[in-house]
């Protein structure tokens, strides 16, 4: 008799941790935090920044903004992962380096973390990051109306689920308020992590799990999407991305996938730290269309 499936054709939280614990088979996991924590704070002094702006009520409700040279920049917001329980804002300021040899002005979100609070407060903290983005940036020299989002791990599924907000209902902003999104190593569909090692701290139940997969609420939507994952991740990663293309393309919007050669789950944004990166080109050419035409 086959044993009763978790999810899909996994039986075993060992299995599913397997694919969806990315410091599996890694030499040195930690490098990786020590290269995102020590270029980040290279970063932060190597050119004007506004840290630690708050964008909502709690103290954890901040945003570091990194200006481009030139008044009217477009903008890329970036929302960091960690499996919604780990880092912060601080920890990735390095995605500015590339983006901004670009000219273009970088956000990084911070946001409160599980389990001090829940995935549904979590996505409702990352929407008003961007309703105080499109709101407030021309303050800090950059075009509310050539605003591109990404993420990488937790913060791709949260920029999947901003992608998915009702901004004209619910914030009085236009219906499809962005230029790009850019959806680096992301989970889609959270239902596999009920299972794994992040359970005692995300805490999962059908409704979070429901009300927090963007795999299952894609709606029309103009916005391009870059889906990308690194080609020396888990099969499961590489699944969870051509699943959401798939949807993204299904309801009628523009997608391109692009699978990172010889990256990890970790390496797989350090494209925003090199300007020539195809991170970085494909960021710069969608905010480059969004300028308005002269006349």
């Amino acid at each position: 008799m086959n044993p009763p499936m978790l999810y899909r054709d996994f039986a075993t939280q060992a299995q599913i941790d397997a694919q969806y614990d990315p410091t599996v088979g890694l030499e040195d996991p930690g490098q990786y935090a020590r290269h995102f924590i020590e270029r980040s704070r290279e970063v932060r002094t190597q050119g004007p920044a506004a840290l630690q702006v708050p964008f909502g009520p709690t103290r954890a409700e901040t945003l570091d903004i990194f200006p481009a040279a030139q008044p009217g920049a477009p903008v890329f917001v970036f929302i960091h992962g960690g499996y919604w329980r780990a880092f912060g804002a601080a920890d990735f300021s390095c995605v500015a380096a590339g983006l901004h040899a670009r000219g273009i002005t970088t956000v990084v979100v911070n946001y409160a973390l599980a389990p001090q609070v829940s995935i549904d407060e979590i996505t409702r903290q990352a929407r008003a990051s961007l309703a105080w983005v499109l709101r407030n940036i021309e303050q800090h020299g950059g075009d509310p109306a050539r605003v591109a989002i990404g993420g990488h791990s937790a913060g791709a599924h949260l920029a999947a689920m901003v992608l998915q907000t009702r901004w004209a209902e619910d914030y009085g902003l236009p219906a499809d308020p962005f230029a790009a999104a850019v959806l680096v190593s992301g989970i889609y569909d959270i239902a596999p992590l009920r299972y794994s090692f992040l359970q005692p701290k995300i805490q999962l139940d059908d409704g979070v799990i429901r009300r927090n997969s963007p795999l299952f609420g894609v709606r029309p939507c103009p916005t391009p999407a870059l889906i990308a994952w690194g080609e020396a991740e888990s099969a499961e990663f590489e699944r969870q991305s051509a699943a959401f293309d798939t949807a993204w393309r299904q309801a009628g919007n523009p997608s391109t996938l692009m699978p990172i050669a010889q990256a990890n789950h970790f390496s797989a944004i350090f494209g925003f730290e090199q300007p020539d990166s195809p991170l970085c080109d494909w960021i710069a050419a969608r905010l480059d269309a969004a300028r308005p035409q002269s006349s």
